[in-house]
């Protein structure tokens, strides 16, 4: 498994095999950009990225850093859950969160999806109290859970996956916690989906499916693993939903009546 800590550490090992290669090059290093393009650039300075974070903070006080490793495609861990969480408890809503990964598709894509379901459930908590305070609020704008999609997509867009179908019979409100999981999902998603993203967590399955059996036999091994990953994935995000839901009504049950 993965930590921060051995990730940090890597780091720092990389930079200085980098400034060993830039010695033995005199001056310059050979690198591969984003787009697989390979070239040779001049090194004036290098720095790890840790090192920009730090000076980061300098100019911005109250920047705080949260580095969570996780897989490309497999669902996150429930500890990578819980270290989002844990960053957000506290912060007000209006609070910018700043999300980047490598590329900038899945991880950072699913990470978003986290953040915005922890968002609601501070959101639904926070208006509960608007609720109560200001006359004629129709309680059912401030509702994730009444989202629908299209009926007329493919149930493999719309995530009725068998799996999925057990987990919502399973879950109190499941369908609820499904609801609001696709609508942030589809936010975060591409523009097709009505969202602003370049990652579509859910129908991105149903086109690997979809692509699945026009593959040659060692293609589809790697892409069943992924659909299954995706799916693995989809599910905990469903999962997270629901706990979401779970605490934002316990938040509100414990507020006292003069908080309120």
């Amino acid at each position: 498994e993965v930590k921060r800590e051995s990730v940090k550490e890597d780091e720092l090992e990389f930079l200085k095999v980098c400034e060993n290669r830039v010695k033995e090059s005199k001056g310059k290093l050979t690198i591969v950009d984003v787009n697989k393009h390979e070239k040779e650039v001049e090194v004036t300075e290098m720095i790890a990225l840790t090192k920009v974070i730090e000076t980061m903070k300098e100019k911005f006080p109250g920047l705080h850093h949260m580095r969570i490793p996780t897989c490309n495609s497999a669902a996150p861990l429930e500890s990578d859950f819980d270290i989002i969480a844990s960053t957000l408890v506290g912060t007000p809503i209006v609070t910018p969160i700043i999300i980047n990964d490598q590329v900038g598709l899945s991880r950072a894509t699913t990470a978003c999806v986290i953040a915005c379901l922890f968002r609601e459930f501070q959101i639904s908590a926070s208006f509960d109290g608007l609720l109560h305070t200001v006359p004629g609020v129709n309680a059912d704008i401030l509702k994730m859970d009444n989202y629908t999609m299209d009926p007329n997509k493919d149930p493999l867009f719309r995530g009725e996956f068998d799996v999925v179908k057990e987990l919502i019979a399973e879950l109190k409100d499941g369908p609820a916690a499904k609801n609001e999981c696709d609508k942030i999902i589809d936010k975060c998603g591409t523009k097709k989906s009505g969202g602003t993203g370049i990652k579509q967590l859910r129908e991105n399955i149903a086109e690997s499916k979809l692509s699945y059996e026009i593959m040659d036999d060692s293609a589809q091994v790697f892409l069943k693993s992924k659909i299954m990953d995706n799916i693995h994935k989809y599910f905990y995000l469903i999962v997270f939903a629901a706990y979401m839901r779970e605490e934002a009504i316990l938040a509100k049950d414990v507020t006292t009546e003069e908080r309120k």
